[in-house]
């Protein structure tokens, strides 16, 4: 509460400005047109405001605990920091590893993996695999279990059994890769071995990351191999609840294109869409462009690294308007209709033989492929 003096202060400044009691408002300023009067009852009436919240302050500085926020932060060049609208995420330090009595580490494919921790992440894997199913660019398309479990092999983890369109039972090997690491394309090759020998009708790969060259292996003889990706969120799934509603384990399948001669010995790319697996009849169905949010090429693909070269969008649902309203500003047309195309321009052949298209969807999920030019 206000002191006497203050009530008295404000009650003549009320007056004196000749306002309703229950409207007054006291601004920080004094305004022009005020009398001489006004502004003395002003002035004082503020510096006892200000040394009642002196006094209030200096109450609640000795009995509570406070430290002081600078605006400014002080130079200190030993320090880097960073800032900026990105994220910075690192891999969790705690990890369980399998060791032999001397100290080296043991390949859980190759020697059998016993350890408390691998064992619980390809357990927790199967786990929340059997509550969310395998989700594809349709709904549709979803993979959904009848039944999950273990399997004892050396690349298989679990198999899975689904229905067809036919209410056909179908058979699915798990491969799960590591927790922390990539899935190469000798990995994909020896769970597809594997899945082949056990009578699988199809090999499901769930990995956090593949190795470029895995995209090129999808199939092994009869048998389709499908590369589902992890959602990053289980590597926290033990803190989450398993409730089997999130993208956790995604096929976007692999891009649909057609490599055309173009003038000068150049060549361009034309995206059909992304062909995907088709659960209910097993097999692989083309769909269309619209289903691409965008999509890059890598005009001379060096097999290490992914650049930019050539970038175009495709989408749904007007993405021209969506554009305009996200950056708040007109785009010229005639340059959106140049990155609005299906269809790249013409570019040199690659020096290293080799081009790799990369293509995402709406959902976030990307996939590459890399081929071959001759």
């Amino acid at each position: 509460m206000l002191s006497g003096r203050n009530e008295s202060l404000r009650e003549q400044l009320n007056t004196v400005l000749a306002k309703d009691w229950l409207e007054w408002q006291i601004p920080r300023r004094a305004e022009s047109g005020w009398s001489e009067q006004a502004n003395t009852i002003h002035a004082k009436w503020w510096d006892a405001r200000i040394s009642r919240q002196k006094e209030m302050d200096a109450s609640i500085a000795s009995k509570a605990e406070f430290e002081y926020l600078y605006d400014n932060p002080y130079e200190d060049k030993s320090i880097v920091r960073v800032a900026g609208p990105f994220t910075v995420e690192s891999l969790s330090p705690h990890r369980t590893m399998i060791v032999n009595d001397d100290n080296s580490l043991v390949d859980p494919h190759k020697q059998g993996s016993t350890a408390e921790g691998a064992t619980d992440f390809a357990q927790m894997i199967l786990d929340t695999l059997r509550v969310a199913g395998v989700q594809q660019a349709h709904k549709e398309d979803r993979i959904t279990f009848e039944s999950l479990d273990g399997w004892p092999g050396s690349y298989i983890s679990g198999k899975g059994a689904y229905r067809d369109a036919d209410s056909s039972l179908k058979s699915a090997g798990i491969f799960i890769g590591p927790e922390f690491g990539t899935v190469s394309r000798v990995d994909l090759v020896e769970a597809a071995r594997e899945c082949a020998d056990a009578g699988f009708d199809v090999l499901i790969s769930c990995a956090f990351n593949y190795e470029a060259q895995s995209t090129e292996f999808d199939k092994l003889g009869p048998l389709p191999v499908l590369k589902a990706r992890m959602n990053a969120d289980l590597h926290m799934q033990p803190d989450l609840k398993n409730t089997g509603k999130g993208n956790l384990f995604v096929i976007f399948g692999e891009p649909d294109i057609d490599i055309l001669d173009a003038s000068d010995d150049q060549i361009q790319v034309k995206i059909n869409g992304v062909d995907v697996f088709d659960p209910s009849t097993g097999e692989v169905r083309s769909d269309e462009p619209a289903t691409i949010a965008c999509w890059f090429i890598d005009s001379d693909y060096n097999g290490e690294s992914f650049f930019v070269r050539q970038a175009y969008f495709l989408g749904q649902n007007d993405p021209y308007k969506s554009l305009k309203t996200s950056l708040k500003a007109e785009i010229d047309a005639d340059a959106w209709e140049s990155l609005n195309s299906d269809k790249s321009v013409p570019f040199a052949k690659p020096s290293t033989g080799r081009i790799a298209v990369k293509v995402i969807n709406h959902l976030g999920d990307e996939v590459m492929k890399v081929y071959r030019v001759g």
